[in-house]
């Protein structure tokens, strides 16, 4: 703790001081740019990662950057993109996973999380996902099967996202991009879904991540042909 006192010392002598234009202004108002959705890694810092300011991100964490569907639960998750969206009026969301998750370690493997029964009821917000990995690649070792879930879990959550009226009605009328991330830790590489929406390519001026949003919102209506296609 004295570590974080430390650097809160030094926050208050020396990074305010430098940034106090910004931050007095933040301190009236807010106008982010984009929701970034993550999991609660602490490896995993949005802020850094795209190089933003603070103001710039509105950020929800959570273990496995889920987002439950319409009607399922995680009204925190919700209740803050609900905000996200209808208070603050952004039109951009990131939904971003990242290699060697543990959240998705519990989803295949429950053994691992069954002292912990908030986790492992939240974390089976990913099993379709976990389905998804075992019926088109059975057989696979232990690391692939979780790099490839992390990858669905990604699809899985974006597709999730479209369940909700106030983002489903934006996206019908062209006036919100998702974008579906995937984070390496050791090499500082993203990945995003590419326009299908289950393919991923490397993230930079060619790809910024977004799936035809508009595709992916008929493909809820047939949800199992949808995961038999990946």
């Amino acid at each position: 703790m004295k570590e974080l006192v430390d650097g809160l010392t030094l926050f208050q002598r020396i990074a305010y001081p430098r940034h106090r234009e910004l931050f007095e202004r933040l301190a009236k108002k807010q106008h982010p740019r984009a929701v970034f959705i993550a999991c609660s890694d602490s490896r995993v810092v949005p802020n850094l990662l795209v190089q933003a300011e603070p103001g710039d991100l509105f950020i929800l964490r959570n273990a496995g950057n889920i987002v439950p569907p319409a009607g399922q639960g995680g009204e925190g998750v919700v209740a803050s993109l609900e905000y996200a969206v209808r208070g603050l009026g952004i039109r951009d969301v990131v939904l971003c996973g990242h290699r060697n998750c543990g959240a998705m370690k519990g989803v295949l493997h429950p053994e691992k999380v069954a002292d912990m029964p908030s986790v492992a009821s939240w974390v089976r917000h990913a099993d379709r996902a976990r389905q998804a990995v075992e019926e088109r690649y059975p057989g696979r070792d232990d690391e692939e099967v979780l790099d490839l879930l992390v990858d669905f879990n990604v699809v899985a959550q974006v597709r999730n996202i479209l369940t909700y009226p106030f983002v489903s009605d934006l996206v019908r009328n062209g006036e919100m991009e998702l974008y579906g991330w995937v984070y390496d830790i050791g090499t500082g590489r993203v990945k995003g879904l590419d326009s299908t929406g289950t393919r991923f390519l490397p993230v930079g001026a060619d790809s910024i991540g977004s799936p035809d949003e508009g595709s992916l919102l008929a493909s809820l209506e047939d949800e199992e042909d949808f995961w038999g296609r990946l």
